[in-house]
């Protein structure tokens, strides 16, 4: 029998986090690189990149916050507008104030889906059909903040994280009253005035949610019946987490921490390790997304208040399904 070749440590983290090498070998260079900004927005016109969802032919469909927009950024940074949500009189959003467009989920034929949080009736998920106008789909509470969306096309339903109630919201995909799926301790802000419930994604039959305040990120099992299992905490110390992805099949986890002007890698222990800071052009992230072996992250400068930007990278290993 061959002798078993003896791992680096460096090797030995790379499979923790279930990385395997593509090229190079795992543990010489880091697991994410070759960061650039793209696109550079203007704050002044509410160009806040808050989410985002790549397209196949690699450019991503960003919703920018306080300009009540949708835009598509081509891998080049040329960018046109998809989408406008309606003015809304009176807006009176919880934590924010003003009308702002939150989350973004893409089906496979390219409809879109956005939370639309105003303070008013308005709020709750939109739809946009591809070449249509912005259409109310389910409403929310408007004393809620909807932030984190993502769909579940197997079981036809899409989940909002509310940032204000501590609840995971379900609603069909074609529309309808929407279900508190999920309302825990876990899900709600630590202190009055702050971001509970954030980022969402639909992962290996479960709902994962990350908690702003809290710095965690959670695992809630959904049952064959389609409720709520008990939360997982699979991650703490993530200070100022905002919107996560998976870039493989497993538990490894991106994650945009906002509060600390980082993205990092969470592996399935719950440690993480910093792979992207403002040394690469971050300026606040407040979401990541993975197509192939591109990484896209959004950055709203909300506290650094200068250069919004949308930066892409690129994953050095493949993600196995550890």
């Amino acid at each position: 029998m061959p002798r078993r070749p003896r791992l680096t440590g460096a090797a030995t983290a790379a499979l923790a986090l279930g990385l395997v090498a593509a090229a190079p070998a795992p543990g010489s260079e880091p697991p994410v690189g070759d960061a650039r900004v793209v696109a550079r927005f203007d704050p002044a016109a509410g160009q806040r990149p808050e989410n985002i969802a790549p397209a196949p032919d690699g450019s991503a469909d960003l919703t920018f916050a306080f300009a009540r927009t949708v835009a598509r950024v081509a891998p080049d940074g040329t960018r046109t507008t998809r989408a406008t949500l309606p003015a809304v009189t009176g807006a009176a959003t919880p934590l924010v104030r003003g009308a702002v467009v939150t989350g973004i989920a893409r089906a496979h034929d390219g409809t879109l889906y956005v939370n639309y949080a105003t303070g008013t009736r308005a709020t709750g998920i939109w739809r946009i059909s591809p070449g249509g106008t912005p259409e109310q789909i389910a409403g929310l509470p408007p004393d809620g903040f909807p932030n984190g969306l993502a769909l579940d096309g197997r079981r036809g339903v899409l989940y909002a994280a509310d940032s204000v109630h501590g609840t995971v919201w379900r609603v069909p995909v074609s529309g309808g009253p929407a279900t508190a799926w999920a309302h825990r301790t876990e899900l709600r802000p630590a202190r009055a005035g702050a971001f509970g419930a954030n980022g969402l994604k639909v992962h290996r039959g479960a709902v994962w949610v990350s908690n702003t305040d809290r710095g965690t990120l959670l695992r809630v099992p959904v049952r064959e019946d389609g409720s709520a299992g008990t939360p997982e905490t699979r991650a703490r110390g993530l200070d100022g987490i905002d919107d996560f992805t998976f870039p493989g099949a497993g538990r490894t986890v991106l994650a945009a921490l906002n509060g600390s002007n980082q993205v990092v890698l969470v592996g399935r222990d719950g440690g993480h390790t910093v792979v992207l800071t403002a040394a690469d052009g971050l300026a606040g992230p407040t979401s990541v997304a993975v197509r192939g072996r591109t990484v896209y992250v959004p950055s709203a400068a909300y506290r650094v208040q200068r250069d919004p930007n949308l930066l892409l990278a690129r994953l050095r290993y493949h993600f196995g399904r550890l």
